[in-house]
């Protein structure tokens, strides 16, 4: 039977990072999915059947427990939709969090049943993968709640901040380092529920000075964190295949973090000390206003793009807050028909989470080679006529390349300002999340269409197909 678990642990990590390949491209992430769950399958059955972990009598509550959970889960996914994504997944993250604080506390209390001492007397080893493993787990836990909060907007997404936060997020850590120094040489249940609190209170006040504009980064940073408070209990529990996937999880988080960050031209420390749209954004908030814009209709939209040759797509939140991917997708259709080509450029950093334009698109079956990264089309909106920018702001703002005093400054941006014209869809000339004015606005060849997204792409559809006034 420990043979048979080893060889079932193999595979299941071998479909663990099939999956992680597998959603690195939209063409493959379905078959990333299935290899995903195929793997924690035969992890979670390996496990109750294979290992001796569980006795009988366990699974009288075993069972029921994964039954509830399934169903929850299953009906969790059913109904979401795809705009409360990166919400979802910061309040899954938070689940990741509190289960390691839950199996780094039955370790604790009866280290018999682990195998890694007896209750007062647990070998410092085991302390201290346990205390790592509970504190990543609550700083995972807390942060990633005010995480779901501001995403879901239930708190404010601006960055909330006050005198001495750092001095005081600092001496925190430094007191979690001294409770964990005392929990290793006193096996002490006080000094394991202090690390436990503090660590709660610390990701609380980790997560509360980041503004919504980093959210993304927040997003991939959570689910590094969450990875690592997996490991650490792998440790414990001497479960080879939870430190694998939490190792797994742990550094494509971190890297995916990285990738963010690199997209936004800012290092991760400066995220976590604090995200856009505080003080300083609003201090340098862009033009004056006595700047004038120019705004048009659907018709005007659809009359340019029809005559044009190509088209860059450049989708936002506001396009996922409005649910106008469907009427995006059937817009792009008709200019297709009119030998218009028609292409998408998203940026890292777009909507609330990595990859959140690139599942939406998805929904409405965009074509997935219409689909490119800033890297790989940024040089093409120079030879496009015309820039359709639905619900993109901070992303598409020029003043990242051109106002050094600007908080955005130096974050590379989708080049939308190069093509012969400018179709900008908002409600309004409200600044984006990260509280800095859009230069684009201003410029000769923007168009603004103010308006709902959806609403306006469906207003250009029936203006291309005939049905305009």
């Amino acid at each position: 039977m420990e043979t048979f678990a080893a060889f079932a642990y193999l595979v299941a990590s071998v479909c663990f990072i099939l999956a992680l390949r597998g959603l690195s491209s939209p063409e493959t992430a379905r078959a990333g999915n299935t290899y995903g769950m195929v793997g924690m399958a035969i992890a979670v059955g390996t496990t109750l059947w294979f290992t001796g972990a569980v006795s009988g009598s366990s699974y009288w509550w075993i069972v029921p427990a994964i039954a509830i959970g399934g169903f929850i889960g299953y009906t969790i996914a059913k109904k979401i939709v795809m705009t409360a994504l990166p919400q979802l997944v910061a309040a899954f993250h938070s689940l990741v969090g509190l289960a390691a604080v839950f199996v780094a506390a039955a370790a604790f209390y009866a280290p018999e049943a682990y195998g890694i001492g007896v209750r007062g007397d647990i070998a410092i080893g085991s302390l201290i993968e346990m205390s790592i493993g509970v504190a990543v787990g609550a700083i995972t836990f807390s942060g990633s709640i005010i995480a779901f909060l501001k995403l879901q907007g239930l708190m404010s997404g601006k960055p909330i901040v006050f005198a001495m936060q750092h001095p005081l997020n600092a001496a925190l850590g430094i007191l979690l380092v001294i409770l964990i120094i005392w929990l290793c040489g006193s096996n002490s249940g006080v000094a394991f529920w202090m690390i436990t609190f503090l660590a709660l209170a610390l990701g609380f006040l980790l997560i509360i000075p980041i503004g919504g504009a980093d959210m993304p980064v927040v997003i991939s940073m959570l689910n590094s964190y969450s990875g690592w408070a997996a490991a650490g209990i792998g440790f414990t529990l001497q479960n080879n295949l939870l430190i694998i996937v939490g190792a797994l999880v742990g550094s494509s988080g971190a890297i995916l973090s990285y990738i963010m960050c690199k997209g936004m031209n800012r290092s991760f420390f400066s995220v976590i000390l604090g995200g856009f749209g505080g003080e300083t954004a609003a201090a340098a908030a862009g033009p004056g206003g006595d700047r004038t814009v120019k705004s048009g209709s659907a018709e005007d939209a659809a009359f340019i793009m029809k005559n044009a040759a190509s088209v860059i797509v450049v989708p936002g939140y506001g396009m996922a807050v409005a649910q106008a991917q469907h009427a995006l997708r059937e817009m792009a259709d008709l200019l297709k028909a009119e030998g218009v080509k028609v292409t998408y450029a998203i940026h890292p950093v777009a909507g609330r989470m990595p990859g959140h334009m690139n599942v939406l698109l998805a929904e409405a079956n965009v074509p997935y080679d219409e689909v490119f990264e800033l890297d790989e089309i940024n040089r093409d909106f120079a030879q496009a006529d015309v820039a359709y920018v639905i619900g993109a702001n901070d992303v598409t703002n020029p003043a990242a390349k051109t106002d050094p005093a600007s908080p955005i400054y130096g974050m590379p941006i989708l080049d939308v300002e190069r093509a012969k014209t400018v179709l900008f869809i908002k409600r309004s000339m409200a600044s984006g999340y990260a509280g800095v004015d859009n230069e684009l606005f201003f410029r000769p060849n923007t168009m603004m269409l103010f308006g709902d997204a959806k609403k306006m792409t469906e207003e250009i559809v029936k203006a291309l197909s005939g049905g305009g006034h």
